[in-house]
């Protein structure tokens, strides 16, 4: 063995050196393991014979390995959430609840907007069916020659009702009223009609919308019962015209208050119209909300029962009805919260006039977890998409929104049963000939989820819903018509010869069946305190480990581990450094006896960096004998008497 590995191993052996100092990795493992808690790894160190070291580092390893799946089974499933239903019986507060007649507007007050679409209408069908005009009570004003040359410029050249076949191989139509042929430019797509014809005809009526950039680019929507082709191609040009009217106008056509509600109670005590707020609904008119918050406090009950709700008979004025937009009269109804927009077209309840429409409710709220157990908005604040509702936040005004922006952008108008954004216009076909196919297009692309509305929108965390309960009775009876119909006639002002029919008249009851109230909570299946007690329980199990353990693992593999790594690699540099050869020493540092060492403890770094001796001789020199001869005093200490009396003392000891 050279000198400087038996000074090398002599170091070690007098200053041993480990923990997080150890030299190599496998001694920092070896003292880890010897050191730590954790079951197992002592017995793959101190264990006797191969066979026994290696059961126990597989047993070990089996242990991580299941404690790392069950640990991610337990962090993948502390997402989900788990629904818990809460019962209370309190005092509640009455939804807010909106009317509206299914006729939108009065159809004496659109004589002079309605007249041409009318007049063409009532054409069509005695072109198609033979009708003749005395059999429908339609308006008309001005010359009827003057109308159809007016009427046939408008409607013609815009959006005309076509007839054509199935399977003509010519994709030629013709139109039909004027008879003109119209070229088929796009496919044919055959309408879901609500009413289904039952012979089988091989004409089929439709209409044709190309879009704006690209004429070729067109559409047909082909109908198999005139009654559906009709009654859509009808209700695009009404909502047209009526796009173009004022608001204030609008509000005028349609139902007063007055004229709509005959009588109503609630709790037991009367109410009036002022209890009812206006909501102009762009496709229904004139709707009124009960209980809606605004101007008076929020009305509360007590009680359950029929006798403790909102009771209200409706007059709906059959004989004001438009004809070609609506086939059947009645009222619309929704339950809904204050702050809740109410969407008509969905959530409607159909009450029937000449019928008591008796409705129960059960209030059901719905509480749901927020980020990150589930994607959730709580007021809209990080949705992307402007609120065009004044109303809060929810998932359904996120779409309408959403689709009423792209068809801003991409149509450049806005759809008219929809709030208009700023700086936009309502569609109509005297400045945008063509929207109505840039729509149909859109409302695919929505439907096929390729606006990405569906992405960007998010549900609200926390609503309220009314589950309803809906009977149905006759009203008036048979015995009790002869006497309140002229009570009712009397009651809206009409004069003693005149008599409504029970076909004028809904009678509405809304009320809770009980005071229960319902929550469904969702919260995470899994808090952060049960997150760690399982992620420790499992720990525990299996290695008798806890969250110290973990952080000394986490020490030793990539705090210690590092910096052993990157000592072994600085002190091999060092090394090379100093075994490497260089210039001779000089004489004064070659006769110098003893090594130069670094200040400092003396480790095992330093104890590397001792030179070789420079030769086997030993480098003190042999003693100097003569040096040992008594020489004579001094000769100005002669007469000092301490060195006379130590002479006489060396020679008696002589």
């Amino acid at each position: 063995m050279a000198p400087g590995e038996k000074i090398t191993a002599k170091i070690r052996k007098n200053l041993p050196i480990k923990g997080p100092q150890a030299p190599t990795i496998k001694e920092l493992m070896k003292w880890y393991c010897l050191n730590t808690n954790t079951h197992g790894c002592r017995r793959i160190v101190v264990s006797r014979g191969r066979l026994r070291r290696s059961v126990w580092l597989l047993l070990t390893l089996t242990a991580v390995g299941l404690i790392v799946w069950q640990g991610a089974l337990i962090i993948l499933t502390s997402h989900d959430n788990t629904v818990s239903v809460q019962v209370y019986f309190q005092k509640l507060d009455f939804p807010a609840v909106t009317i509206c007649n299914i006729n939108p507007y009065k159809y004496s007050t659109q004589k002079a907007l309605l007249v041409d679409l009318d007049t063409y209408t009532m054409d069509l069908l005695k072109k198609l069916y033979g009708f003749s005009k005395t059999r429908l009570k339609v308006l008309q004003g001005g010359n009827l020659d003057t109308i159809k040359k007016r009427l046939r410029k408008k409607f013609t050249d815009f959006l005309p009702l076509l007839i054509f076949q199935n399977n003509d191989p010519s994709k030629v139509a013709t139109e039909i009223l004027t008879g003109r042929r119209w070229k088929i430019k796009g496919d044919i797509v055959q309408a879901s009609p609500t009413t289904a014809s039952l012979q089988p005809h091989k004409d089929m009526v439709g209409f044709q919308l190309c879009a704006n950039d690209d004429p070729t680019s067109c559409t047909i929507y082909a109908f198999n019962s005139g009654i559906d082709a009709i009654q859509e191609w009808y209700k695009l040009h009404f909502l047209t015209i009526m796009a173009q009217v004022p608001l204030e106008e609008k509000i005028r056509m349609s139902y007063s208050i007055e004229e709509f509600l005959v009588t109503c109670f609630f709790d037991g005590l009367p109410c009036d119209s002022r209890h009812f707020t206006l909501f102009h609904h762009p496709e229904y008119g004139n709707c009124y909300t009960f209980n809606s918050g605004k101007e008076e406090p929020v009305l509360s009950t007590s009680l359950g029962g029929s006798e403790y709700g909102l009771q209200a008979i409706l007059y709906i004025d059959k004989e004001e009805y438009n004809p070609f937009l609506v086939s059947s009269y009645g009222v619309k109804a929704i339950v809904h919260h204050q702050d809740e927009y109410p969407y008509i077209e969905n959530k409607w309840t159909a009450i029937e006039t000449g019928k008591a429409t008796s409705i129960g409710m059960h209030l059901v709220k719905l509480e749901k977890s927020q980020q990150p157990h589930n994607k959730c908005t709580v007021d809209g604040s990080d949705v992307p998409v402007m609120n065009l509702f004044n109303a809060n936040y929810s998932k359904e005004i996120c779409f309408h929104s959403c689709f009423q922006m792209q068809m801003v952008e991409k149509c450049h108008c806005a759809l008219s049963s929809q709030p208009l954004p700023p700086a936009a216009k309502y569609c109509n076909f005297d400045q945008h000939p063509q929207w109505m196919k840039c729509y149909y297009k859109l409302h695919q692309k929505f439907v096929k989820e390729e606006l990405e509305c569906q992405k960007i929108c998010k549900e609200e965390c926390g609503s309220s819903e009314w589950e309803l309960n809906i009977n149905l009775a006759q009203w008036p009876s048979d015995v009790s018509e002869k006497w309140m119909l002229p009570v009712l006639t009397w009651d809206k002002g009409l004069g003693p010869n005149q008599t409504l029919n029970k076909r004028d008249f809904a009678n509405l009851n809304i009320f809770y069946k009980n005071l229960f109230q319902r929550i469904n909570l969702e919260k995470p299946s899994t808090s952060i305190s049960d997150l760690i007690s399982n992620l420790g329980g499992q720990m525990g199990l299996w290695l008798s480990c806890s969250i110290v353990c973990v952080v000394e693992i986490i020490e030793v593999l990539l705090v210690d581990v590092i910096w052993v790594l990157v000592r072994c690699c600085w002190s091999r540099q060092k090394v090379r450094q100093v075994w490497a050869p260089s210039e001779p020493p000089r004489e004064d540092e070659a006769n110098s006896p003893v090594p130069i060492f670094d200040d400092g403890l003396p480790t095992f770094n330093a104890a590397l960096r001792l030179p070789l001796p420079v030769s086997s001789r030993p480098a003190t020199p042999p003693p100097m004998y003569d040096s040992l001869q008594i020489e004579e005093p001094h000769p100005g200490l002669a007469g000092d008497p301490s060195g006379a009396e130590e002479e006489e003392d060396g020679q008696k000891r002589k």
